[in-house]
């Protein structure tokens, strides 16, 4: 019985909560705002247009020594993979569900990364490759460093906004626990004793030995108590 009550004020509350929480930054099963969309579709079209780049490029003739080339061609392998394989499943994911944060969180690791290496690839690109080659990796730079900063302050402020709603919840949860153990439990006597067997009367049956008049007894002597036909006729 108290089992049951607490279930019913944990539905309540489940129910209350849902009507009254505060709304988060984004909301469950809801497209991402118009500024996030807007920055996932220019991550997207920078992707790609910086891998085609990528793939142009020749990096065994620019004016660097052995070392560098075969850096700056890893960096680019690394890149190119990423920009492919990575990045596009993780901004699916997180577009379809802006709410969840890890589908977030991982899209900016994965955008951090992705940068550090992006940066020193047009650094070595910018130092000894042929002026076109940085121009074309300059504005995708921007535009990763841009996006990845407006989606550390989206994330923050829906991590802000669970923690908010999360320890509400559990604020309630324990004021619930609280009222639901103060409830005296309701007491079911259980009566195992088992009823006792009637007991049924028997009636003895009687025995008696019937003697008529016409039986003759005995005396103490063992003589016949009829009198003779002698003693008749006096």
């Amino acid at each position: 019985m108290r089992s049951f009550a607490f279930l019913v004020l944990i539905t309540s509350l489940s129910v209350a909560i849902a009507q009254n929480a505060a709304p988060s930054a984004f909301p469950a099963n809801s497209a991402p705002p118009t500024a996030l969309a807007s920055d996932l579709d220019r991550l997207q079209a920078a992707a790609s247009q910086v891998n085609l780049d990528i793939a142009h490029m020749r990096i065994e003739k620019w004016k660097a020594d052995a070392v560098s080339k075969q850096q700056a061609q890893a960096n680019a392998d690394s890149l190119q993979r990423n920009l492919t394989s990575a990045l596009p499943g993780l901004i699916d994911s997180f577009r379809a569900a802006p709410q969840d944060l890890n589908a977030g969180f991982k899209l900016y690791r994965n955008l951090n990364a992705l940068y550090d290496v992006f940066a020193s690839f047009a650094e070595s690109a910018g130092a000894f490759g042929p002026r076109s080659d940085y121009e074309a990796l300059a504005q995708p730079l921007n535009i990763i460093d841009s996006v990845r900063h407006d989606l550390g302050d989206d994330l923050e402020k829906l991590t802000s906004s669970t923690q908010s709603e999360l320890t509400q919840l559990r604020t309630q949860v324990r004021s619930l626990q609280q009222a639901a153990a103060a409830v005296p439990p309701k007491k079911i006597v259980v009566d195992d004793t088992e009823p006792e067997k009637k007991k049924t009367a028997h009636k003895k049956k009687s025995t008696t030995t019937a003697t008529t008049g016409s039986t003759s007894g005995t005396n103490a002597n063992g003589a016949s108590s009829t009198p003779s036909p002698s003693a008749k006729a006096q």
